[in-house]
């Protein structure tokens, strides 16, 4: 009998490489942000790649924010201080950054 390829979720192929890999997570995070008409997203995907790099409690505590509070701040309907954005994408290993428009 032949075996099959076990293949993984496209979730858990995300998680992986969102956690393997610092490059993806800043272009998945520069994506989120380009939407425009939808700000929230940019929270999904914070919070997506904050579970990916050891879970919400782990960055929270590296950001030095409570727990409770980044679970609010980066739900869909969160709404978190630019601070708050800042040390969390630096625990992550990841920054803020600012262009031009072209």
């Amino acid at each position: 009998m032949k075996r099959t390829k076990a293949s993984i979720s496209h979730d858990e192929a995300m998680i992986r490489q969102l956690r393997e890999d610092p490059d993806f997570a800043a272009e998945y995070l520069r994506a989120a942000l380009e939407d425009e008409d939808e700000p929230r997203v940019l929270l999904v995907a914070l919070r997506r790649i904050a579970e990916a790099r050891g879970g919400i409690a782990k960055v929270a505590k590296a950001a030095g924010v409570e727990r409770e509070s980044l679970y609010r701040a980066l739900s869909a309907h969160g709404n978190p201080r630019l601070s708050t954005l800042a040390a969390v994408t630096k625990a992550m290993g990841l920054k803020l950054t600012v262009e031009a428009w072209q």
